[in-house]
């Protein structure tokens, strides 16, 4: 990437990325239908920084991001990256001298959580919605929330204890003890008992944006993450309440 381009002009490039790969950039805020552009976030970042190499590593661990998430998520349905943005943005000027560092862990961490969970390893999930808005990070806090209700749900921290969690999903899958994950007759894994198919997947998470029920609400970049609802009984509840068709499995 040239070193000469304006901050607003290097973030719209990974815009020009996305419209090479033909994505329908879906936002799940109920206000609108599209994401905020990078070009926008980008503006954000250098309203809150005017520090060029900080910035210039934020674009490129949001680039490396992007085309883990196109390469192992092609089907994902809501692109928000508002809230991922804006956290790492903080978290980076919270680490201070060591901000590019941080940002260089990040992304390592950001990609490979991608390529474990993605279509090319035995994971095979379909979207990256669960990890995105929150409900992996909300499951997880109410397991011990005297230790992680402070914990950011794109920190360090969470992100560690999902590439642990992938791996260990990937051994009980080499082992024949996936019980959970089952593979449905699409391809795909689902813990759910209900159907994520495309139609099915937008629906559900749909609503339960319009009810104000997202652990993370991803396109706001001010967003206050919210662990403490039960939000894998709402989801199954929903689902029966939309007459979404129980999951077909292999």
């Amino acid at each position: 990437m040239k070193h000469n381009l304006t901050p607003a002009h290097s973030f719209q490039l990974l815009d020009e990325i996305i419209a090479q790969h033909s994505v329908n950039l879906l936002s799940l805020n109920p206000q609108k239908t599209f994401t905020t552009s990078f070009a926008e976030l980008g503006n954000l970042i250098v309203k809150t920084t005017t520090n060029a190499q900080l910035i210039a590593a934020l674009r490129n661990t949001l680039e490396h991001i992007l085309h883990a998430h196109l390469q192992n998520f092609p089907q994902n349905i809501f692109w928000d990256f508002d809230f991922i943005v804006s956290s790492m943005l903080r978290q980076a000027l919270v680490a201070g001298e060591n901000a590019i560092d941080f940002l260089e862990l990040f992304s390592q961490k950001m990609v490979s959580l991608t390529e474990l969970f993605g279509i090319k390893t035995e994971i095979r999930f379909r979207y990256v919605h669960d990890f995105i808005y929150g409900f992996e990070w909300a499951r997880w806090v109410q397991k011990e929330p005297e230790k992680r209700a402070c914990v950011e749900p794109f920190s360090l921290v969470f992100l560690d204890y999902l590439l642990v969690k992938g791996k260990e999903i990937l051994q009980r899958i080499s082992h024949g003890q996936n019980i959970t994950y089952k593979l449905c007759d699409t391809g795909f894994r689902n813990p759910f008992t209900f159907s994520r198919e495309p139609e099915d997947e937008c629906r559900l998470l749909s609503y339960l944006a319009g009810e104000e029920l997202i652990p993370v609400t991803a396109w706001n970049w001010d967003a206050q993450p919210i662990w403490n609802k039960p939000y894998q009984d709402m989801r199954q509840q929903l689902a029966l309440k939309l007459n979404i068709k129980p999951q077909s499995r292999n």
